[in-house]
C-alpha cells in the first residue's frame, strides 16, 4: 500500500459530534462552557493541532452550540500554542460577526452537494447557498479571519443516491471563486465506498492542484476507516474525526456518528502512520466525553481496547 508517512487529524467532536446530543426526553444536551474548555485543554495536551470548537448557527436550530461564543472567550484565558488552530462553522455574515466578537480566528462555510440535503439542513437550495459565499468570504478576510469550506454529501445522499461529480465540482468552483481553497469533502450520509473515495480524491487533486483538502467520514455503514485509507492511497493527508464516535445527522435516516478519533489513531499507529497525537490521551478524552453525555457512542477502541490491551489481558490470564 502507498500510504503517507504522516497525516493530520481535525477533532470535530465538539461541533459535529455534540450538536446532535439529546437527553432521553429528546431535549438538547448542552455541555457547559467549563466542560468544553476542559475537553479543549485535554485535546491540546494530547497533540491535536486543529480543533472545531463549535458553530455560530442560530441557537434555535442548534441549541447544543449556543455557548460557542462563550467557549472562545474562555479560551482567550488559556495559553493556546501558536500552532493550534481553533475554528468554527458559520452559516453566513452574521456568523462572521459572532466570530469577530468572541475572538475566533478561523471559520468554515458549508453547503451540500445534495439538493435534498441542503434544503433539509439549511432550508436553502444549493444555488442560494453558493450565492452568498463570495460576500461572506470577503467580509471574513477583511476582518482578519481565515476561512475554509466544506461540502456535505459529496459521495452520496438518501435523496439522490450517488451525487454526480459535476454537482460536487460546482460547489468546489464556487468556493474557489470566493477565494476559498481549503475544502472538506464530507460523507454526512455515510454512503461513500472506498473505490469511489479513491476516484474522487484522485480527480480533485489532479483538477484543482492548488487546493488543500480535508476528508470527513461518518461510520454509518462501517466503512469510514476503509474510506480514510482509500483517501490516503489517493494522496490525501487531512481527516476529520470525533471523540468517542459521537455525532450523526438529524436529516439522514438511521445516521450514526462521525468516525471515532480513537479508532482512527489506533489504526494509524498500527500501520506506522504518524499523527502527532497521543493515543492514550485521546482514549482518556473519549471516556471523559462518554461520562459527560451519559452514554457510550460508536468507538470500537473504547469498547474493546487497543491491540496491546488484548495481549496484556491474555498474558495476565496465562499467569493466573
Amino acid at each position: 500500500m502507498q500510504l503517507p508517512k504522516k497525516i493530520f487529524i481535525c477533532e470535530v467532536g465538539l461541533r459535529d459530534g455534540l450538536q446532535n446530543e439529546k437527553h432521553e426526553d429528546g431535549t438538547a444536551l448542552v455541555l457547559t462552557v467549563e466542560q468544553k474548555v476542559e475537553l479543549l485543554k485535554s485535546m491540546i495536551d494530547a497533540g491535536f493541532k486543529t480543533i472545531e470548537v463549535g458553530s455560530f448557527m442560530h441557537p434555535k436550530y442548534v441549541p447544543q452550540m449556543a455557548n460557542t461564543d462563550d467557549v472562545f472567550k474562555a479560551m482567550q484565558e488559556v495559553d493556546v500554542p501558536a500552532d493550534v488552530e481553533l475554528r468554527a462553522l458559520i452559516p453566513n455574515k452574521r456568523g462572521v460577526d459572532r466570530a469577530i466578537a468572541c475572538g475566533c480566528k478561523k471559520v468554515k462555510l458549508n453547503v451540500s452537494a445534495s439538493e435534498g440535503h441542503n434544503k433539509a439542513n439549511l432550508n436553502r437550495t444549493v444555488e442560494e447557498s453558493l450565492a452568498g459565499f463570495k460576500e461572506t468570504a470577503e467580509y471574513a478576510r477583511d476582518n482578519g479571519l481565515d476561512i475554509s469550506g466544506s461540502i456535505s454529501c459529496a459521495y452520496g445522499s438518501p435523496w439522490e443516491g450517488v451525487v454526480p461529480m459535476s454537482d460536487v465540482k460546482k460547489c468546489i468552483e464556487a468556493y474557489m471563486d470566493a477565494g476559498i481553497t481549503e475544502i472538506s469533502l464530507s460523507d454526512a450520509a455515510g454512503m461513500a465506498m472506498p473505490t469511489q473515495v479513491y476516484d474522487i480524491c484522485t480527480e480533485v487533486r489532479k483538477e484543482y492542484p492548488g487546493n488543500s483538502w480535508w476528508l470527513h467520514f461518518h461510520n454509518t455503514r462501517g466503512l469510514a476507516i476503509a474510506n480514510i485509507i482509500a483517501g490516503m492511497e489517493a494522496g490525501m493527508t487531512n481527516f476529520d474525526a470525533a471523540f468517542a464516535g459521537v455525532g450523526g445527522c438529524n436529516f439522514i435516516p438511521n445516521a450514526t456518528g462521525n468516525v471515532s478519533t480513537e479508532d482512527v489513531l489506533h489504526a494509524m499507529d498500527g500501520m506506522g502512520v504518524d499523527t502527532g497525537i497521543d493515543l492514550e490521551k485521546a482514549i482518556a478524552i473519549g471516556r471523559r466525553v462518554q461520562e459527560m453525555i451519559g452514554h457510550t457512542a460508536d468507538s470500537y477502541v473504547l469498547k474493546a481496547g487497543r491491540n496491546c490491551d488484548a495481549l496484556e489481558i491474555m498474558a495476565a490470564k496465562k499467569k493466573a
